[in-house]
This record gives structure tokens, C-alpha cells and sequence, in this order.
């Protein structure tokens, strides 16, 4: 146990490895696998989404591959190959310099590009799986190369068969996005048209969407090369129009999106957090983000089952008071 992993995820919790690969092609991960007694392993992208709380006693193989080409082109679309091991965020800045349009909105998310479908991430009103084609993965089990299309990637809200049946079965290798020449805008959700209007902005382009998105997340999410955290730690939950009623009869100035379905409406998990008085509370090592209250921070020398303790603590308060159930967004391991 002597490789650590502090560097290698953004909460910055100190933890060790048996042993530490990293893999720059799909033919060395094919080869890996290929290998029987190598099926003791540990997956580790850009570390962004997850919360680790004990040593890996398991080799970590480190996703560093990269790449990103296009396909196929018309006069409406293009297609682009994307290795997984790419961060995701320098792929949008590549889109957004090539004007092709439909992952603006998910400028600074941080984390590999192999990260996207497993949580199908999503921010400002957009998710992966719109723009979304197909994937290629490597079999854990035997090294065989399979491809995976939209639909066989069950994508659900943060959600994915990658992390649920389909969990440690597959090394994703690329992904296949279909990107717009001609944009679709979507400045609605949260604090995007607003910031147009200041700025003077009648006719954004995908750069102008690109930037607000940045300025607004720095101005609100910590870096996590200072501050360590993995970003939004919970899920915003679905409730009924029933449940919503009842906390607006004590709470009007609740905050709620509707949801595809017409019954069912998203309430932001920070809102929770934050009426439940959580924002800015600080455990010495770690806590609650002043600015944003669903980021958790390591101030230094937290350990990973502190901060997840604070996550209990506080889905038992927000359960307390609201009735709701926060589901965790990052992974815990």
C-alpha cells in the first residue's frame, strides 16, 4: 500500500493504493483484462466524483486516454470521437472554439470524459444524453470490445446502467457525441439570462453562454486545487406535487422546476441544505461550502469517513425537517 491517491482525487483525501497503471490505449486495457488474474482492480478517471474513505487494497488502473477527433460531418451536425481519459471540460472549450454547439452549458464540470455517461451529467438545463450517440468499452471480464448505443446506456437523471448493473463490468474507452453547427440555446435555467441582460448580450453566441456558465460556477463552486471538494454533493430530488404543496404551506419562497413529468417537480438539494442550516458549518477539517451549500469541502486534513459522516448528518437533518431523502451524487467508496 504505498502509492497515495490525494493528488488523484479532488477532495484531496489521503488514501493509498496496492498498486497504480496508467493506461493510454484501449489495446493495453484490452490486454489487462485479457489476463485472468487481473480482475482485482479499481477505475480511476479524474477523481472528480467521488468521495474515498479507505486505502484501495486493489490496483488502480488511471484513465489517460485521450484524443479527440471528428467522424462524420453534414451540413446540420458533426460527430466526434472522444477518448475517455480526455478532461471534459477541455473538450467543451474545444467545441466552443470550433462554434459546435450542445455541451456549452456543461463548461467547468470537472472530471474525465469517461466520467460523462456513468453519471450522465448534466448542468443548466442540458444533459449528456442529448447530444449523446454511442460508446465503446472493454469487457473487465474477458477484454473483449463492446459498443454501447444511447439506449443501451439506460440513461435517468445523474444516473446510468454503468452505475448500476452495468457497475465495474466495463472500461469505457470512447465516446461518440453529435454536436450542432447551428445552436440551440437553452439560457433559461438559473442565472443565464439574467447575466445576458446585465452584460448586454441580445445575441449570445456559445462562447457567451460558455463564459457566464464559468464566471457563475467560480463564483460559486469552490477550485478544488484550493479547496478540496467533488462539487455537488447530493442529488436534487423528485417530489410529488403533493409533497411540494406541503412544504411551500410553510416555505413559499421554495424553489421548484418542473419535471417531464407534470406531477412530479425537482427542488434544488441546496435549498434543503441551506433552510436546514447547514451552509457555511465547518467541522474544523472540513464542511459545508460558505457560498453554495451543496459542496462539501476538505479544508486540509480531512479524512474521507469524516466527510461522509457530515453527509449523513446532513440528509438526516434535511429528512428531519422536509420529510425528503437526499440521494448522494458522488460516489463513495
Amino acid at each position: 500500500m504505498g502509492f497515495s491517491l490525494k493528488a488523484h482525487n479532488t477532495f484531496g483525501v489521503e488514501v493509498f493504493a496496492k498498486e497504480f497503471i496508467k493506461i493510454t490505449s484501449e489495446n493495453q486495457i484490452a490486454d489487462y483484462f485479457k489476463a485472468s488474474s487481473n480482475q482485482d482492480f479499481f477505475i480511476l478517471g479524474g477523481g472528480s466524483n467521488m468521495l474515498l474513505t479507505q486505502d484501495i487494497h486493489q490496483t488502480v488502473l488511471h484513465n489517460k486516454i485521450t484524443g479527440i477527433a471528428k467522424v462524420f460531418e453534414d451540413d446540420f451536425t458533426v460527430t466526434v470521437e472522444v477518448g475517455s481519459g480526455e478532461e471534459w471540460h477541455e473538450l467543451v472549450l474545444w467545441a466552443v472554439t470550433n462554434n459546435y454547439a450542445g455541451i456549452e452549458n456543461l463548461s467547468l464540470i470537472p472530471g474525465s470524459v469517461g466520467a460523462a455517461p456513468i453519471q450522465n451529467i448534466g448542468a443548466y438545463g442540458v444533459e449528456l444524453k442529448d447530444c449523446f450517440l454511442s460508446l465503446d468499452a472493454i469487457d473487465t471480464h474477458n477484454g473483449s470490445k463492446k459498443f454501447f448505443s444511447k439506449e443501451e446506456c439506460q440513461f435517468a437523471y445523474r444516473d446510468s446502467y454503468f452505475k448500476n448493473l452495468g457497475r465495474g463490468k466495463y472500461f469505457i474507452t470512447k465516446l461518440r457525441l453529435q454536436l450542432r453547427k447551428k445552436a440551440k440555446l437553452k439560457t433559461a435555467y438559473g442565472a443565464i439570462k439574467s447575466k445576458l441582460d446585465e452584460q448586454g448580450i441580445a445575441n449570445p453566441t456559445i462562447k457567451d453562454i460558455s463564459d457566464i456558465i464559468i464566471s457563475i460556477r467560480n463564483s460559486k463552486l469552490p477550485d478544488p486545487k484550493i479547496l478540496g471538494n467533488s462539487g455537488s454533493f447530493f442529488k436534487n430530488p423528485i417530489v410529488t406535487q403533493s409533497v411540494l404543496q406541503q412544504i411551500q404551506l410553510n416555505h413559499p419562497d421554495v424553489k421548484s422546476y418542473p419535471t417531464n413529468d407534470p406531477s412530479q417537480y425537482k427542488i434544488p438539494a441546496a435549498w434543503l441544505i441551506e433552510k436546514a442550516g447547514w451552509k457555511g458549518h465547518n467541522r474544523g477539517t472540513h464542511g459545508v461550502y460558505k457560498n453554495h451549500a451543496l459542496v462539501l469541502v476538505n479544508h486540509g486534513d480531512a479524512s474521507g469517513s469524516e466527510i461522509k459522516k457530515l453527509a449523513e448528518d446532513i440528509k438526516a437533518s434535511v429528512k428531519e425537517q422536509f420529510g425528503i431523502s437526499l440521494e448522494m451524487e458522488v460516489n463513495v467508496f
